[in-house]
């Protein structure tokens, strides 16, 4: 089959993350070719003034080298610009008179800087601030002349002014208002970051509106509409951007502020899409790096095929170290009549914090001088988590003043939060590869490849690393004393060699001893099972189908534990249970807290009789299992509708019962906030509440209590029954085995396991295994006969 022909018009970082998804999903599906009008490989533009700080070079915010193109054999065109598209004949021309033909195309054309539209700006000295050109422009100009205006007060204009200052220039920032960087942050935070760059040398004329630049020739000076004059010889405008959208115009694409798609990225015209800060979604134009890579993610899944929810937009948050000064702001921080806030205000320190809340929710954030609990209001704010009043004020420290350092983070917290990387697994890139800088760290895990915010975060942490007092190991180790192969080796030579049983796997992977061990033998066994549900392991359950089942006990007669799904049994189920006991003689009967019947004593000989008098579904909870879902049932606490709860547990019963885990995974479903079956103590809790179910995982009712952490909130009983059952799934397809559920969520962290779970199409293949999995194991169980144990 011929490779389809896909166009990427711009080589920033939107697109070319778009292009990174593609070939991860399909890499031999298309043949890619990239046009950019600059002369240099895809490179970070959020890290520009670092290189006019003077901090790095280009070769350093680089992020795909030519050798990247070559290796995936893409065509570049640099310094080419594109003129016109022809969306008919699906052909495309660029200022270099190439003629290009494509089946898929894809817009990446990002901004351009919005150039005051006053007298004298096309001086000389006038520049923007948005290429690599610009910066070698203001490096050349600072040797000869010592007086720059920043025009505008945001972020770029900021980070453009401290350059300067480290070019020994005299810095002035003009900003149309009266605090800086409205968009991101509130008046005091605004004020508190004022002082701190005027401290450092930098002079802010604010609420100042520029009339004209003055000069002949260069510029020497500008004047403002209230008649007032400065000197400069370089000026900056950096007053915003603008989406680049003339391309698309010019060529029949529907825009408005930006290019207009729907939430697969799509055009208004058919094999052509848009990514980036070009496009427009739901009204909104995304600036931020993490937006414009979930964007990327969506649409290189629909161009290659794969069914997904679509791009829903983004919560935006921002986390920016601004001349050395930490700054965070997430959602909507501003305050309104139906909103309230709690602030912390430490002047001493140079601390500020404020959370807003609506109708009990966190909706917005800032915080300057200390973000370090940017992950958990950040998670809070994107699932709009209910919060009672003492688990507000219980959301900051309680010592303001307290030094907070990476050491306090635990492992599953984000360090780059535009990558998903977590501090875990930058510790874990540096044990096994022996990172020792940034530089190894971003090209092994991508942190700090975006915006480079956590760049210092990173420092810290490699420092940590190398320090006394650092003393966490995450390193491979040996399966068992069997083999030097780590447990992830052997299953994956599992798979690959297509073993299929013990004795197999011992002899081709070379094991130690040839029958193996206490260790490895039942963990082989729960892979060979997961690989191949048709692996039979007989242990110390008798298993033949849902209806021929008993686990062995100590004194060597059986359990039998007649199925009632829900905790629910009816009149008919009981006689007959009380029959087979007076019957064969079983006297030992007990109801356990699941609200399970158990038969105990039931001799070997009997088995065959009792199965076929029960003629019912047997409960199978033995071994590493999904047990028995506990319910409540009772009346004494409230009078809440049960029906939808049990309900629920019995549909949850019936679809995970009979499957491996890892471990025992215990699970609880309760109707309301009262939590009568200790749900959020369970593996996996699901409450009723008024907006559908609270899903809760990773907790454990052992000697240590561990509290579940709040998965989701589900809608709907069907989106309730499908996360679980998802969950339960990668649980089993992801974890190690005898890998309790929280020590899989710790792992993998909670954030990965969500961002698996919500994504449609992953979800949808995790159910479509599971269901697989359960039709292989049906009909190898309809294959079992009772003559199987005749010998019992």
């Amino acid at each position: 089959m011929a490779k389809q022909k896909l166009i990427l018009i711009g080589n920033g970082m939107a697109g070319i993350r778009c292009l990174e998804e593609i070939l991860k999903l399909n890499p031999d599906r298309f043949d890619i070719t990239v046009i950019g009008s600059e002369p240099h490989p895809n490179y970070n533009r959020i890290l520009l003034s670092t290189v006019l700080q003077g901090r790095t070079s280009l070769a350093d915010i680089t992020l795909n080298s030519r050798e990247w193109y070559n290796q995936h054999h893409i065509k570049l065109f640099l310094g080419e610009m594109v003129l016109k598209i022809d969306t008919d004949n699906q052909i495309l021309l660029t200022d270099k008179l190439r003629v290009v033909s494509y089946d898929q195309l894809i817009l990446a054309t990002g901004s351009t800087p919005f150039m005051l539209p006053i007298p004298g700006v096309d001086k000389e000295g006038v520049i923007s601030f948005r290429t690599i050109e610009d910066c070698q422009i203001m490096i050349e100009t600072a040797k000869k002349y010592k007086k720059a205006v920043v025009i505008g007060g945001g972020l770029l204009g900021l980070e453009a002014a401290r350059g300067l200052l480290n070019l020994s220039m005299d810095v002035k920032v003009v900003h149309l208002f009266s605090c800086l960087m409205e968009r991101q942050l509130d008046q005091t935070a605004a004020k508190m970051l004022q002082t701190e760059l005027e401290r450092q040398g930098m002079l802010f004329l604010l609420e100042k509106e520029t009339a004209e630049i003055l000069g002949d020739g260069r510029v020497e000076g500008l004047r403002f509409k209230d008649g007032t004059e400065i000197e400069a010889n370089l000026i900056i405008m950096a007053a915003g951007v603008r989406p680049n959208v003339q391309l698309a115009k010019d060529s029949g694409i529907e825009t408005k502020r930006g290019i207009l798609v729907n939430d697969f990225l799509e055009t208004s015209i058919p094999n052509i899409y848009a990514v980036g800060e070009c496009v427009e979604h739901r009204g909104i134009v995304y600036g931020l790096v993490k937006p414009l890579y979930e964007q990327g993610r969506v649409l290189a899944k629909r161009i290659c095929g794969i069914a997904s929810k679509g791009y829903e937009g983004s919560v935006l948050s921002t986390q920016l170290k601004i001349s050395g000064v930490e700054v965070f702001s997430a959602g909507r921080f501003e305050e309104t009549p139906d909103s309230k806030a709690i602030k912390i205000y430490d002047e001493i320190a140079g601390v500020y914090k404020k959370m807003v809340f609506k109708d009990d929710k966190i909706i917005g954030a800032v915080m300057f001088g200390d973000t370090s609990e940017r992950g958990k209001l950040l998670e809070m704010i994107l699932k709009q988590q209910d919060l009672q009043d003492i688990e507000k004020v219980a959301i900051f420290p309680t010592s303001i003043v307290e030094s907070h350092t990476i050491t306090s983070l635990a492992n599953s917290e984000l360090i780059c939060n535009c990558n998903g990387v977590t501090k875990g697994a930058i510790i874990e890139a540096v044990q096994k590869k022996g990172l020792s800088s940034v530089e190894q760290v971003k090209i092994c895990t991508k942190a700090s490849g975006s915006c480079g915010g956590c760049k210092p975060m990173i420092e810290e942490l490699l420092s940590y690393i190398n320090s006394y007092d650092f003393s966490e190991v995450i390193e491979k180790t040996s399966f068992c004393s069997c083999t030097s192969l780590s447990e992830d080796e052997v299953v994956q030579k599992i798979q690959q060699l297509g073993l299929t049983s013990l004795s197999k796997v011992m002899d081709v992977l070379h094991w130690n001893t040839k029958q193996g061990c206490t260790k490895c033998r039942p963990a082989l066994s729960y892979y060979l099972a997961m690989i191949n549900p048709e692996y039979e392991n007989i242990q110390e359950t008798l298993f033949l189908n849902d209806r021929m089942n008993a686990t062995l006990q100590q004194d060597g007669t059986y359990l039998v534990i007649p199925q009632m799904y829900g905790g629910m049994t009816k009149s008919e189920q009981l006689r007959k249970i009380a029959d087979v006991s007076d019957k064969y003689g079983i006297v030992d009967i007990a109801i356990t807290s699941e609200q399970r019947i158990h038969l105990m004593g039931i001799k070997e000989g009997d088995l065959a009789g009792v199965w076929a008098d029960l003629n019912m579904p047997m409960s199978s909870t033995y071994g590493n299992k999904v047990q028995t879902i506990k319910t409540c049932i009772g009346e004494h606490i409230c009078r809440c509708d049960k029906q939808s709860s049990l309900h629920l547990s019995a549909s949850l019963e019936k679809r995970l019962e009979f499957l491996t885990t890892p471990y025992r995974v215990k699970m609880g479903v309760s109707s309301c906030l009262h939590d009568g079956a200790s749900c959020t103590t369970k593996d996996i809790g699901v409450i009723g509440m008024e907006r559908g179910w609270e899903i809760y995982v990773g907790g454990s009712s052992g000697r240590k209590v561990r509290g579940g952490e709040l998965l989701c909130i589900a809608a709907s009983d069907k989106e309730a029954f499908e996360m679980v059952t998802g969950f339960v799934q990668y649980y089993r397809e992801t974890a190690n085995y005898l890998e309790r559920t929280w020590e899989w969520i710790e792992r993998l962290t909670l954030v990965h396991i969500r961002e698996v779970l919500f994504d449609f199409e992953l979800l949808r293949q995790l159910l479509d295994r599971l269901e697989e999995e359960l039709s292989l194991r049906k009909r190898f169980y309809e294959k079992s006969e009772l003559s199987t144990f005749k010998g019992l």
